[in-house]
């Protein structure tokens, strides 16, 4: 992605979000019936809290990290409120919409002044028809005003909580997952040969030191016999390169290292994070293959597939990636995106991806499963002979919050 393609997607993602701050500011307003200075307060606060999550995103170093982070997951917060409150009108809206229909489909003989009395207590003599109307009228606005307040504060208390939770503690609740994979064509030497899977890193601004250490750790329990990288390595401030070349040296003396770019590490300058990962004793699969386990095994890696799109590099080619390669050992693509897996099936036995983070953020449903190609969100799926393994990654891309996808390192043990 060019500097311009990315500056006007960055442009059009910030009229989205600002677009639902201020359907989320109007919607409040209504409901409370905000004055102009509380209105007022409000906008600034949600501007400010804008402002500060692009700061944080251009300038992640020292109290602008904290700072962003803080606003990027309340934003979050006020998306999340924003999709609720905009199904909460689509439901209000139908709702309206059948009572209507029944309420003209429905006969009456009762004459509007009967009903408008009709199982009424006894008033007063003074008191009319039109007065006991307006009455009527004003009990029901001041009951729908109280609904649409109570509905709007449990929208908003959901949104807020689920993303706080997120951001405190959703994204730092690893997981280490057993995988079994039965290979056909696996060598019985090589049964329980064991792969540990690391996916979209996101070394940066949210991704620091503890993160790091938290990885080591679960690799380390995962006792590999190699580790594999499936891109996404540095977030998108070619800064953080150095970190992963420290990474990659310590992840190499627990088991050989090989890697794969994905997107993100194209923004960032991916001759870059690469020499990084070579850097660091790791091996770089860019459109090549390696031979491991004694030579039974064939690892392939390629490069991002929106590196073809955008025209980032020269992006995947399978064909280079297996050149020379015409015996029957099975065959393990690491390829960043699992959408790769429609090109890649035919061709060999296992495919391992990250990229979709599981979602990332999950509340009650994965709204991923209705973007994504083909459903391959998270977890094993097969396809003709081949499989594929979507791992949900281990950093955070966006906001810095994790719900109903844990992020992960993979423990994938091959059998026969």
């Amino acid at each position: 992605m060019t500097t311009l393609q990315f500056a006007l997607f960055f442009l059009a993602l910030l009229m989205i979000v600002g677009g639902l701050n201020v359907f989320v500011h109007r919607r409040l307003s209504s409901a409370f019936t905000l004055s102009q200075r509380s209105r007022a307060i409000l906008a600034s606060v949600l501007a400010a809290g804008l402002v500060a999550m692009v700061g944080g995103r251009l300038f992640g170093a020292g109290a602008s990290r904290v700072i962003g982070g803080v606003a990027a997951v309340a934003e979050l917060g006020i998306l999340v409120s924003a999709a609720l409150l905009l199904l909460e009108a689509l439901v209000i809206a139908a709702a309206r919409l059948v009572l209507r229909r029944r309420a003209l489909a429905t006969p009456t003989s009762v004459e509007p002044a009967q009903a408008a009395t009709e199982g009424a207590k006894p008033l007063d003599a003074s008191t009319t028809v039109s007065d006991r109307v307006v009455a009527a009228e004003g009990e029901a606005l001041s009951r729908r005003a109280l609904l649409s307040r109570a509905s709007a504060s449990a929208i908003v208390l959901v949104g807020g909580a689920s993303a706080t939770y997120g951001g405190l503690f959703g994204r730092h609740d690893y997981a280490l997952e057993e995988v079994p994979i039965r290979l056909e064509r696996l060598p019985r030497t090589l049964d329980g040969f064991t792969i540990v899977q690391l996916s979209d890193l996101h070394l940066g601004a949210f991704v620091g030191d503890y993160e790091v250490a938290r990885a080591l750790e679960l690799v380390r329990r995962a006792r590999p016999q190699v580790i594999v990288l499936t891109g996404d390595l540095v977030d998108h401030d070619p800064a953080f390169a150095d970190d992963l070349g420290r990474l990659t040296r310590r992840l190499g003396e627990l088991a050989p290292v090989l890697a794969v770019p994905g997107n993100h590490d194209h923004y960032a300058g991916v001759a870059r994070v690469l020499e990084a990962v070579r850097g660091g004793g790791g091996t770089v699969l860019d459109n090549r293959s390696a031979r491991i386990a004694e030579g039974q095994l064939l690892v392939a890696g390629v490069d991002d597939l929106w590196a073809r799109r955008f025209r980032l590099g020269r992006g995947p080619d399978l064909d280079a990636a297996l050149a020379g390669v015409n015996d029957e050992a099975p065959r393990i693509l690491l390829a960043h995106q699992p959408v790769f897996f429609e090109e890649s099936s035919s061709r060999i036995d296992l495919q391992l991806s990250g990229h979709t983070h599981g979602g990332q953020f999950n509340l009650g449903l994965r709204p991923a499963d209705l973007v994504l190609p083909n459903g391959w969100v998270a977890g094993r799926y097969v396809r003709g002979a081949a499989q594929l393994y979507v791992n949900r990654g281990f950093g955070t891309a966006g906001p810095p919050a994790r719900l109903g996808a844990a992020p992960e390192v993979t423990r994938l043990v091959l059998t026969v």
